[in-house]
Order: C-alpha cells, then sequence, then structure tokens
C-alpha cells in the first residue's frame, strides 16, 4: 500500500511540474511574447496578450496578429523587427478581412509552423513570400489581360510617355523632378484603377488643360489614338499586384486556355484549373520533385515535366524557360477562389461570374496566344509533340491562299469532332463572331496577309471513280492520312464537319500544289519515288475523301 502511495505521489508532483512548465513557456518563453516586447506605441510599452481578428461573415478567426503585431487594429504600433511591421497597402483593410482568407495558413495557432501551415496534414498552407501576390486570387478575377508582348508593349508605353513624372504606380512615380523648370505634377494614384475605375474622357482633359495652363504645357504632350488604346490596356489590369498580372499575361501566352477551364472558359482536354491553388500537398506525389515538398515546387516540377509528375499525364512538355515555370507557378496558386458572402464580392469578380467578362483581352492576338497557340505553335506553324497526333500549321501560305475566311470560321465555330479541336463558337461562353473574325484576320496576318484566292466553282464539282479513287490514296495517301482518312502524321480526312465545309477547289489544289514547308509534296509533279498524279486521277482521289463523310 506504501508503495502505491509514493507512486501516486510521485506521479502527482511530476504531473504539477508538468503543468508549471507548460505555464512558464506559454506565459513567458513564447516567441510572440520576445515579438511584442520589441514592439512600441507613442505611449510606450504595449500590452502582452493575444491578439486576433475575428470576421463571423468570412468565418475568420485569425491569431496571426499575435506576432505580426503592426497589423493589428486599433493600434499605431512601431518595432525594429521586420515580422512586428505594418501590412503594406492594399486596396482594403487586413484588419477587417483578417489574413487567412488571402494568405493561407492556420489562423487560429500561435506558433511559427502551425500559423504557417508546415506542419504534417495542413490542408492549406501560407503561400511562400515571393508568391504572396498570388493571394489576390481568392476574391478577385482580373479581367481583359492581354498576353504577356501586349503587356510589355503597354507598360513600356505608359513610361515612355513619361506618365510617372506625375502618376504613382506601384510604389514609382509621382514626383516633381529637380532642376529650374517643372516638369511634373502630383496626380492621382493608379496603381488600383482597374479595380476602381477612372475616368473615360481623361485624355480630353489633360489636352485640355495643356493648352490654357503653364505648368500643364510643360508636361503633357499629344497622344497618338494607338498609345491612348495601349494606356488603356495597361490602365485596366492595374490591381495593385503587377506580378500577378504579369503570371497571367504569361497564362495568356502559351495557349494553356485551349485545354484548360479557368472560370468560365476554356477546353475540356485538360483538368479545370479554377482551384488548382487549393491543391492539398499531402495528396501529391513528390517522387520526382526535388526541394521541399511544397505544392508551389510541385506546380513548378508539373509544368518542367508532366509526365514525370503525374503518371500518364498527356500534357506535354512545352519547354518552358525558368522565369516563364516561376510566373506559371504564381499564377497557378493565384486559382484559389473562395465561396465569398454577396457583401465581399469585388467588382471584377461580378463582371467575370455573372456577365460573363473575359479574363483575357479579346483582341485576335490574345484569343490566339491564349487559346490556340498550344497546338498550333506562336507562329501558326504547327506543334508536335512526342506521342501525340501532330498539330497542323493554319500560317501556311499556301493553306491561307485556298481557305476561305468562311471555312476558317465555320473550323473555329464548329471544330473538329474526334480531334483536340473544339467548338469555339458553340461552347457556353466561346467564342463570340465578332471575336472569331478577329481571330482569322490575326491568324492571316501571322501568315504574311495571305488572301484567300476567289473560287467561282461551286463547292462541289469534282467527278471520278470512287472506286479507282481508293486505289489511289491507299497507295499514295493513306500512308501519312491514315487507311481510312483517320489521320496519322497527316491531319484527319474523314471529318463530317472538314468534308461539309470544305471545296472541291480546296482539295484538288491541295493535292496537286502540295504544302510548302511540309512533307506534304504537290502529286502534279512526278518524285524519284512515284510518277506525277493526272488531274482525273486526282479528282478521283478527292470523290473518294468525300465518300469517307458518309
Amino acid at each position: 500500500m506504501n508503495k502505491n502511495k509514493y507512486l501516486l505521489m510521485l506521479s502527482s508532483i511530476g504531473v504539477f511540474l508538468l503543468l508549471v512548465i507548460a505555464a512558464v513557456s506559454e506565459n513567458f518563453y513564447k516567441e510572440w511574447h520576445g515579438i511584442q516586447q520589441s514592439a512600441k506605441t507613442q505611449e510606450g510599452a504595449i500590452d502582452l496578450r493575444l491578439r486576433q481578428i475575428v470576421n463571423p461573415n468570412l468565418k475568420v478567426t485569425d491569431r496571426c496578429v499575435t506576432c505580426h503585431v503592426g497589423m493589428a487594429p486599433g493600434e499605431q504600433i512601431t518595432s525594429a523587427l521586420k515580422v512586428a511591421t505594418v501590412h503594406p497597402p492594399v486596396v482594403h483593410s487586413p484588419t477587417e478581412i483578417g489574413c487567412t482568407v488571402c494568405h493561407g495558413g492556420q489562423g487560429q495557432a500561435t506558433t511559427k509552423e502551425d500559423a504557417h501551415g508546415t506542419v504534417e496534414f495542413w490542408t492549406e498552407p501560407m503561400l511562400p513570400a515571393k508568391y504572396a501576390q498570388a493571394s489576390c486570387g481568392t476574391c478577385h478575377t482580373p479581367l481583359n489581360v492581354p498576353n504577356l508582348p501586349t503587356l510589355e508593349t503597354s507598360r513600356k508605353t505608359f513610361e515612355r510617355l513619361d506618365c510617372y513624372a506625375c502618376h504613382r504606380l506601384d510604389g514609382r512615380g509621382g514626383t516633381i523632378r529637380p532642376g529650374g523648370n517643372v516638369t511634373g505634377m502630383e496626380g492621382p494614384d493608379l496603381s488600383h484603377v482597374g479595380l476602381k475605375g477612372y475616368k473615360t474622357d481623361w485624355y480630353a482633359t489633360h489636352l485640355q488643360k495643356s493648352q490654357q495652363e503653364d505648368v500643364w504645357k510643360n508636361s503633357f504632350r499629344e497622344i497618338s489614338e494607338t498609345d491612348r488604346n495601349t494606356l488603356k490596356t495597361f490602365l485596366d489590369t492595374q490591381m495593385g499586384a503587377p506580378k500577378l498580372i504579369e503570371a497571367k499575361a504569361q497564362f495568356n501566352t502559351v495557349g494553356c486556355a485551349g485545354c484548360h477551364v479557368v472560370g468560365n472558359f476554356g477546353g475540356d482536354a485538360g483538368v479545370n484549373l479554377s482551384v488548382s491553388g487549393f491543391k492539398d500537398p499531402n495528396q501529391l506525389n513528390f517522387r520526382s520533385v526535388h526541394g521541399e515538398h511544397t505544392l508551389s515546387n510541385w506546380i513548378a516540377a508539373h509544368f518542367r515535366s508532366p509526365v514525370s509528375t503525374v503518371a500518364g499525364s498527356q500534357m506535354p512538355a512545352l519547354g518552358l524557360n525558368e522565369n516563364q515555370i516561376d510566373l506559371l507557378t504564381l499564377y497557378t496558386l493565384s486559382l484559389r477562389r473562395r465561396t465569398l458572402p454577396d457583401l465581399y464580392l469585388p467588382k471584377d469578380r461580378v463582371k467575370a461570374m455573372r456577365f460573363g467578362v473575359r479574363e483575357f483581352l479579346n483582341d485576335g492576338q490574345t484569343i490566339y496566344t491564349a487559346v490556340c497557340a498550344s497546338c498550333h505553335g506562336a507562329n501558326g506553324q504547327g506543334n508536335r509533340f512526342p506521342g501525340l497526333v501532330p498539330n497542323p500549321s493554319i500560317t501556311n501560305p499556301d493553306f491561307l491562299e485556298l481557305a476561305s475566311d468562311d471555312y476558317l470560321f465555320t473550323a473555329i465555330q464548329k471544330g473538329r469532332p474526334g480531334r483536340p479541336m473544339l467548338a469555339w463558337g458553340e461552347k457556353e461562353n466561346g467564342f463570340t463572331a465578332d471575336e472569331m473574325k478577329s481571330l482569322i484576320a490575326y491568324i492571316r496576318g501571322l501568315g504574311g496577309n495571305v488572301q484567300f484566292k476567289p473560287d467561282t466553282m461551286p463547292q462541289i464539282w469534282a467527278k471520278g471513280d470512287v472506286n479507282f479513287g481508293q486505289k489511289l490514296f491507299t497507295s499514295n495517301c493513306a500512308g501519312c492520312h491514315g487507311k481510312t482518312g483517320e489521320g496519322l502524321e497527316g491531319p484527319a480526312l474523314n471529318n463530317k464537319l472538314f468534308l461539309t465545309s470544305v471545296s472541291d477547289t480546296f482539295l484538288v489544289e491541295t493535292i496537286s500544289r502540295g504544302r510548302s514547308g511540309t512533307i506534304m509534296q504537290g502529286f502534279s509533279s512526278p518524285s524519284v519515288v512515284r510518277r506525277a498524279l493526272t488531274k482525273e486521277e486526282i479528282e478521283s482521289i478527292v470523290v473518294y475523301v468525300r465518300s469517307l463523310g458518309k
């Protein structure tokens, strides 16, 4: 009995000591105690206590401001420690919406590892600092973003016209120049005009002032219509997150939307990316990923080699450089759109969700680079990837001379069933007629502005024997186009939509002349391995090809 009493007494003392140690550690040795001890207000030292931001509408309870005490509401705090400094200026107040809504992490934790969510099994770790601007994608949907070359041109136009002389933008500019002459004025900060809006008659107002006020005469000159349109493209994208806009412009440059849906638009060949920034790192395979097992590292590895990261992936390796991969990683992390109360829905997201406004600019160039470039190439000459069906050139001069705008319009509108080419004009939220016309004009521009050669013949006019045409097709065409025209190295010919929209002139001339720069040689001239085909034989092949559509 005495032994049991002693054992109980020792156990009680041990438990008591553990509780004392835990209490001392919690109240005196936590990291946040040291941070708060370094912080001061105008009145002196601050209270050492847990601080938090609570927003019931967003279901947020964040204690991040216990360490990041400079961001806590209601206190003007200064500290020598970077962690305790104030939040950089943003459109909204972090003291209202909290921290984890944007940045992720575990809001109710009070230690660094737990709060940042770098512990095992936490599904939403904090975004890495280098990708912090991806957090804007939690609520916002940047609209009308061009491709990267267009964005760079618009940014350089803003600089070339010296708009920084009067206006601040993302921390730059807005300073009066040194020297005897005043060459700048303090104009409005333009960092968020893409969200807040700006006066559309700004140019007329500026021009009028430059003709009436001396200080404006030295600061403003006439601007061409082309430059004004370029400036509009630039200003419409300004939301206080320039790196995110650059990342989205990169996404709009390599044709990702041709295979992947983002928001209310995209192809269906790949996975829907709308919430890909919320992938759970614990559910990913990091076997081929170097470095830390983080979502950002996994995404970057996937862009380098999709099939090595995801077994069986049909996404080809696009040959991206590290800067492109970094931008695309940032953009993918930004696709983390939460369900928000209407009170907190920003205007850009409402426009995208409820009015179908495009997330990318709807000019022909941006549509092409955002949707078509991954298959047809940046120059329109076609891409081919190991193990996948080759994608044809659409800027070949021989093709553009024979392809009418109506033919191209139908191909874009209705697509090619059974092939990667989708019916972009018939999809929900697909291209409008004006957008498809703009795209066709851009494609012709890529091909050297080659225009369609008018054809006075009816659509179907070729005459010949279908059985004879089949024999000729088998011996001359099947090696590239397949035994029944299903497509191999060459494109599929047995597609009904193709055959109902193409003319016999197109088919006869293509067989006769071939396609320069491709393996498709003209059959009206002999080669070292075959004889030339007569006009009657070529027409018989066309008649047979027509029969494949039945």
